[in-house]
């Protein structure tokens, strides 16, 4: 029996067959012996996490559309097919040709979640590929990754063969030259990886080494040949207009997290929230042109036949066209029963018009995130909105018919005390009052308010990287103080479980030999750690002892400043001297101006051109 007839046995026997299957419209399916370089593009969670993934669309279009490269998708399975595939002797399939992972001269996974860490193990060795890179022979796939989180590479160091830091779409091309050369002219696993480390923005762990100082902190870091660079600058895009942006993407046949196109309208942010990564490595920000997305938005709702349109970024309410952009929109979807939603709302933004545009066909849930419940606490984050700010646009869509409304905060931000988490539940509230303000027979029926808190944890490249998470038992504490203050009727409120926190601070800012106990964890069967049915924290925890590391050292403590960080040899732009100081004009609860205000000399001056708002002559 070969690998299509067992797969096609299995997928009788488990759930959600379609995230097996392929076949999707849109695909794009190539003859395998009329490219040269074929790319396995991983993504390591389910299919419907996956398949709604915007950097997934971009890279696996931007590939097959070169004459000389194919790139084929794989998933994570769930636990029931991952336990078929090992009865049948399966190994883990490309959705696209149905081929091993082995097969394939590229493997690359994209890295948003530090929870989806065992995950790549696991995929790697269903797919015949050697776990540790050292293990890798002349004949494996050379495997890559890139996304936020290969900004601190380190804990993935013995398992990735090189990293893309930044922007993905101009240096997957070159990358992909590089080992097609090497397949071309017979060079050695070696040779390509020296000549992957001359690449701007690609990082290559092995030809580096790390020593340690007797308390576990990092005491240097050092390249091992000339090819590689003592700093490795991120990549940035600098024309969205210019860069490309698929014009059809898979529609999948199940149902998947984000069951809609996603246009890009932007990338970056000036807002300069001191917790946010994102919003740190995404500097600076750059916009596609209205006419660039319209015909996009035309090109895709023609293409798939989706019902909705989402107009993506770190913070839609600053497109500078929004309110024309979303006029022109309705205007040509309103007749096809095509709705427009707006992720990403700030709340500071001017939205009373865009949100009556995008209600013509349905309305959706609007989602606003205060992140802390006083004003001191998002003077303290630079948040930059008030409680006037949130009631006035909750007041605008409760106006216009709206009757839920999601809130999002944060518990454990640095500084935070109990009065900032009640502070939460009288926010509540005072968006429930305002509710009640309208009419009864002007406003729309049952109302529902969710309020989120999520736990903090602290990232690399941000002003708060130096600080120390709070321990489990404190989280949970406060969790307790928030459960009370939002018992509220009108309001449901959900939170976070603390201890997928605490391993997420863990490898957020891990140094390399949290290599040995993801390998360890992973043996002890850890897989699919962002899943609560699976996630199981006791093996975590006794991998972290057969080790002999601490995991408090990494999540619960304070850094110093000068402290050399586990990802201080990558240059994402932003000084490490511009983080300290805003590290430091937060504890005084001091805040930033937006970038379109002023530039605040954060480090992108120094990359000439890239950034619209840096002036070169500060400091």
């Amino acid at each position: 029996m070969n690998n299509n007839e067992k797969l096609e046995k299995i997928l009788e026997k488990v759930q959600k067959a379609p995230r097996y299957t392929g076949g999707e419209m849109n695909t794009d399916i190539k003859g395998w012996d009329e490219c040269p370089l074929h790319f396995g593009f991983c993504f390591p969670d389910t299919y419907e996490v996956g398949m709604s993934h915007l950097g997934l669309k971009i890279l696996y279009g931007l590939i097959n559309r070169e004459a000389w490269s194919l790139c084929e998708r794989f998933f994570m399975p769930w636990t029931d097919m991952i336990e078929q595939m090992k009865e049948e002797g399966l190994p883990l399939l490309s959705i696209e040709s149905r081929r091993p992972m082995s097969d394939f001269d590229v493997v690359g996974f994209t890295l948003q979640y530090e929870m989806s860490y065992s995950n790549i193990l696991a995929m790697l060795e269903m797919g015949g590929v050697p776990v540790l890179g050292s293990d890798r022979g002349e004949t494996d796939p050379i495997v890559v990754a890139g996304g936020p989180c290969a900004y601190n590479p380190e804990p993935l160091a013995d398992f990735i063969d090189a990293f893309m830091i930044g922007d993905g779409e101009d240096v997957m091309g070159e990358l992909n030259r590089v080992i097609l050369e090497r397949k071309e002219k017979g060079l050695s696993r070696a040779e390509c990886l020296r000549a992957l480390s001359e690449l701007e923005g690609v990082y290559v762990p092995s030809l580096y080494d790390v020593e340690y100082l007797p308390d576990g902190r990092i005491a240097s870091v050092t390249p091992r040949c000339p090819e590689a660079k003592a700093s490795v600058k991120r990549r940035v895009v600098v024309d969205l207009n210019d860069t490309y942006y698929p014009e059809e993407i898979p529609v999948p046949y199940t149902e998947v997290v984000f069951d809609r196109i996603m246009l890009e309208i932007m990338r970056g942010c000036t807002r300069g929230c001191r917790f946010c990564q994102a919003g740190m490595l995404y500097r600076p920000v750059r916009e596609r042109s209205m006419e660039k997305l319209i015909d996009l938005a035309e090109k895709l709702e023609k293409a798939t036949g989706y019902e909705e349109i989402s107009l993506s970024s770190l913070s839609s309410g600053d497109y500078s066209c929004l309110p024309e952009l979303i006029r022109e929109l309705m205007r040509r979807m309103k007749d096809k029963r095509v709705s427009i939603s707006l992720p990403s709302l700030r709340i500071d933004s001017v939205l009373k018009e865009s949100l009556e545009e995008t209600q013509q066909v349905r309305k959706t849930s609007l989602t606003f995130a205060p992140e802390a419940g006083t004003q001191r606490l998002r003077d303290v984050i630079n948040k930059g909105v008030t409680e006037e700010d949130l009631l006035e646009k909750v007041r605008d869509a409760f106006e216009g018919g709206w009757n839920s409304v999601k809130l999002y905060f944060m518990d454990g931000l640095p500084t935070e005390t109990d009065a900032d988490l009640e502070g939460i539940g009288d926010l509540a509230r005072k968006v429930v009052s305002e509710y009640f303000k309208v009419p009864k027979d002007q406003r729309a029926r049952g109302l529902r308010v969710t309020v989120s808190a999520s736990t903090f944890v602290p990232k690399p490249f941000t002003p708060f990287q130096w600080a120390a998470q709070d321990t489990i038992d404190e989280i949970q504490r406060k969790q307790g103080v928030l459960r009370h203050a939002l018992n509220v009727k009108g309001v449901t409120f959900n939170w976070h479980e603390p201890y997928l926190s605490f391993l997420e601070a863990c490898f957020a800012r891990g140094d390399r030999r949290l290599g040995k106990v993801l390998h360890q964890a992973y043996r002890k069967g850890c897989i699919l750690d962002g899943w609560s049915e699976t996630f199981r924290f006791d093996a975590w925890m006794d991998a972290f002892r057969e080790c002999g590391l601490d995991p408090a050292f990494y999540a619960n403590r304070v850094r110093e400043k000068d402290e050399i960080l586990p990802w201080d040899h990558i240059d994402s732009g932003i000084t490490k001297q511009f983080l300290w100081h805003e590290k430091e004009k937060s504890e005084q609860a001091l805040t930033t101006r937006d970038c379109r205000q002023g530039c605040n000399g954060c480090g992108l001056q120094r990359w000439k051109g890239v950034c619209a708002y840096a002036d070169a002559g500060r400091v």
